[in-house]
C-alpha cells in the first residue's frame, strides 16, 4: 500500500470521526448527554490520534526506523 492510499485513508477516518464530534458541540444538551462517554473515550481520541499521524507521522516514522536500524 502507498503512502498517498494511506494518508487517504486517514483523512477519511478522521473526517468520519469528527461529524459526530460536530453534533456533541451544537446539539441540545438533553441528547448529548447520553452520548457523552462514547464522545469522551471513542470519537475524540481517534481524531486526535489520525490527526497528529497526519501532522507527524513522517517524523515518528523516521524516528523508529533511526532506532531500529
Amino acid at each position: 500500500m502507498n503512502q498517498s492510499t494511506k494518508r487517504s485513508i486517514l483523512r477519511w477516518i478522521h473526517i468520519l470521526f469528527a461529524l459526530p464530534l460536530l453534533g456533541y458541540v451544537y446539539g441540545p444538551p438533553e441528547e448529548v448527554l447520553q452520548y457523552r462517554d462514547n464522545f469522551r473515550f471513542i470519537f475524540l481520541p481517534v481524531v486526535i490520534l489520525t490527526g497528529f499521524w497526519m501532522w507527524k507521522g513522517d517524523a515518528v516514522r523516521r524516528l523508529i526506523s533511526k532506532r531500529s536500524g
